[in-house]
């Protein structure tokens, strides 16, 4: 039997349903024309445009995005890179990430090189190997790293560990300085002058800008810390023991500003054996909101979150716009948001 050439019908088996060929043949255009017509490009007239859409919606027909995407030379697909699955902070951005490439229809390969630069490169041949459009790197802390190489063919992203290449890559970070700065407003204004701050690891550049800023901002007010940023860990452990000391030094403090929500709790452990009552003698501020212990400190934690999910977000939309061919390079920061708990101005 020879065939009509007539188009296939919306009714015909999933097994024959319509193709792009199907539509063109229908609106009396190219494939050519029907795909710059469905796609929206700008060289095909408004009346061809309208005839193709028309006989795209007659034949039911729904554009596969794998298949468009290659007509554009892409393969719809994207890699993100993490140094650190189980992170604290990688996993909101990666969510982040996700969300904004499910909203562009893209599929993804995430890979976890778990801190080690050798299965780095591994995964990085392997996601180029599958021909993703591009990649998104996401570290486990905000000291700059190593860049992947001049040699990758396809765009990448930086997020939240910065490449130590700003003239040539995109990196986007949370702005640590401005989030202390924002945490020491928030203390003068509920009238705390006579503050301490309490920190991380002196070899982590968050622990660092996290101080600079809390000098920077109480400078502005005419004031100044009570003594030196006191470096430790990141542990409740290193929260009682450092608050133990400033209070025996300084006995009339009103505020502690701890570098993380983890060393805050410890602080607040300290001044209830001691029978501080926070916040009305003693205010208590942690960074990174970490709802298992800003939810269930006593009193719940005031704490500045960095907007994880909206770093993701910010580095997937620079992608998509890298991969379109517009690039810009450099160190982007992320504001974060203070969230007021009970450890700083009572319950409510």
């Amino acid at each position: 039997m020879t065939s009509t050439g007539a188009p296939r019908s919306a009714g015909d088996s999933a097994l024959s349903r319509p193709t792009l060929t199907d539509v063109a043949r229908l609106a009396g255009v190219s494939v050519a024309t029907a795909s710059k017509a469905l796609n929206g490009r700008s060289q095909v007239r408004a009346e061809t445009r309208t005839r193709v859409k028309e006989a795209a919606e007659r034949l039911s027909f729904r554009p596969n995005p794998l298949a468009r995407s290659l007509l554009a030379g892409r393969t719809g697909t994207v890699g993100l890179l993490t140094s650190d699955l189980e992170g604290r902070f990688s996993i909101p951005i990666l969510m982040g990430a996700e969300d904004a490439f499910g909203a562009g229809r893209a599929a993804v390969f995430l890979c976890d090189a778990r801190g080690d630069s050798i299965r780095e490169q591994h995964h990085v041949q392997a996601l180029l190997e599958r021909r993703v459009d591009g990649l998104i790197v996401v570290g486990s802390r905000t000291d700059p790293r190593p860049p992947l190489g001049r040699d990758i063919p396809v765009p990448v992203v930086y997020a939240y560990a910065p490449s130590s290449d700003p003239d040539n890559d995109l990196s986007i970070v949370p702005d640590s300085i401005g989030a202390a700065h924002m945490a020491v407003e928030h203390l003068l204004s509920s009238g705390r002058t006579r503050i301490a701050h309490i920190t991380g690891d002196i070899g982590y550049l968050a622990a660092r800008e996290r101080a600079e800023g809390t000098v920077q901002a109480l400078a502005r007010a005419d004031l100044s810390l009570l003594e030196e940023p006191l470096y430790g860990n990141w542990s409740e452990g290193w929260g009682r023991a450092a608050s133990a000391m400033v209070l025996d030094r300084h006995t009339r403090l009103d505020a502690i500003l701890c570098g993380s929500d983890q060393i805050a709790r410890g602080v607040l452990d300290t001044l209830r054996e001691r029978g501080r009552a926070v916040p009305e003698e003693v205010a208590v501020m942690g960074f990174d909101n970490w709802r298992a212990f800003t939810d269930g400190s006593r009193p719940a934690l005031t704490s500045v979150d960095h907007n994880l999910q909206e770093i993701g977000r910010a580095a997937a939309q620079a992608l998509f716009q890298a991969m379109d061919g517009r690039t810009r390079t450099g160190v982007e920061l992320q504001p974060g948001r203070l969230v007021i708990r009970a450890s700083t101005v009572g319950a409510g």
